[in-house]
């Protein structure tokens, strides 16, 4: 491999990664581009930590013959504290514990180092196997996100020549750099979804960060909260509740998500979320299908944990539909990205009042009067109340009664 053919590729690196070119992208050119340079690479694979609240590290792939593989590993977090015995003895982890380096064992000639993973290598007929692990600078590191790690093989007879291996240990740092770079950006887009949301993740992504940022939106608010929380988390056992919460916040969150709902805030046991669209009528129905799906995924949970004996609770939700301010409130240096309006308030009142009337759901006037004639006919009304802090009394409404909570999936 001529130095010529380094100096390209390693531009070519640079171009990419201020491109912000994706982690696959990137692996699969850099080898495609060292083959026609003369460097016949194998297989390669590329693995990164990551900060997420699901993912520990990403993993790609390359390799040149034509076996139908995933390029793309997504490595789950182990919620038991346990390590795999497969990542300990392996040669990534060899590596990390010294701190970072390389490892070249020339499997042509019968070099393993001892490790298992390299003895399968050899013997899908693999000659030679490089792999190298770079540090990150402590106030460079992101969570776990500490390091960079890269092997590569190959089936070349003689194995990689010296040449080769001095490119690969020249060019390998700035392919790091810049899958570093694309991960940092998918960190940031992973970061603001899970606290944020989705739409204002990609809101404050797009630039609006500053304080007083807001626009008006007519959208569709969701505020649900625990029934008889308190009582339970009086009762339970303090190594119950985080449990409790969090498989009772999946029900309703994912439901949300799956209707296309944004999640604005969780505020102990309470969920504030809201329906946008073009169509007023089109967000009712999102949130309607939203509770439908949830009433399913609750009856599910129940089920589950009551068979192993925990306890479970159901879900007081209240639906309206209102202009709020949606942005940035706060302070200088510290915002908050939320909605406020009167609007807000009332569907929190709203909820509030289904204990009061026996009734999982409620649904103001104006969220009734949003939907299709044929859909208002499967809601009935509670009456009329004065709702705390809202200055007129308004009807509310529930499911019929004749239609089973959960089946209804809307129009």
């Amino acid at each position: 491999m001529e130095q010529r053919d380094v100096e390209k590729i390693a531009a070519w690196l640079a171009a990419k990664g201020l491109e912000g070119e994706t982690e696959v992208a990137l692996l699969h050119g850099f080898c495609e581009r060292c083959q026609a340079a003369g460097m016949a690479i194998g297989r390669a694979i590329v693995i990164i930590d990551t900060l997420h609240p699901v993912y520990e590290g990403r993993g790609f792939r390359w390799r040149e013959d034509e076996v139908d593989e995933n390029p793309l590993l997504e490595f789950k977090r182990e919620t038991d504290g346990a390590t795999s015995e497969g990542w300990i003895n392996s040669p990534f982890h060899h590596l990390l514990q010294k701190g970072g380096g390389e490892l070249r064992c020339r499997l042509h000639e019968g070099e393993t180092a001892g490790f298992s993973a390299i003895e399968d290598v050899r013997a899908e007929g693999q000659t030679d196997y490089f792999a190298t692990v770079h540090m990150f600078a402590p106030d460079a590191v992101l969570g776990e996100m500490d390091n960079i790690g890269s092997r590569w093989t190959t089936a070349k007879p003689d194995g990689f020549s010296d040449s080769e291996i001095a490119a690969l240990r020249f060019l390998t740092p700035l392919l790091g750099l810049a899958i570093k770079s694309a991960s940092l950006v998918r960190v940031s887009q992973a970061l603001v979804e899970a606290y944020l949301g989705r739409d204002p993740g990609q809101r404050v992504l797009k630039g609006k960060i500053g304080r007083g940022q807001v626009d008006k939106i007519n959208a569709v608010l969701w505020f649900s909260d625990l029934k008889s929380f308190t009582t339970h988390s009086e009762t339970m056992e303090s190594g119950q509740i985080i449990p409790f919460l969090n498989d009772h916040a999946d029900v309703v969150i994912s439901a949300i998500q799956a209707a296309g709902g944004d999640v604005l805030k969780l505020i102990g046991d309470g969920i504030l979320a809201i329906f946008g669209g073009v169509k007023p009528t089109d967000a009712a129905m999102a949130a309607l299908r939203a509770e439908a799906d949830m009433r399913v995924r609750l009856a599910e949970l129940h089920q589950r944990r009551m068979a192993e004996g925990v306890p479970v609770a159901d879900v007081y939700l209240g639906l309206h539909i209102g202009d709020v301010f949606y942005g940035n409130i706060g302070s200088a240096e510290r915002l908050d990205f939320t909605v406020v309006g009167r609007a807000v308030n009332e569907v929190s009142r709203i909820a509030s009042m289904c204990g009061s009337v026996d009734q999982p759901v409620l649904f103001s006037t104006a969220f009734h009067e949003t939907l299709p004639m044929e859909e208002r006919a499967k809601l009935v009304s509670v009456g009329r109340y004065a709702l705390r802090g809202v200055g007129r009394a308004q009807e509310l409404f529930t499911l019929d009664p004749e239609l089973v909570a959960g089946r209804w999936a809307g129009g």
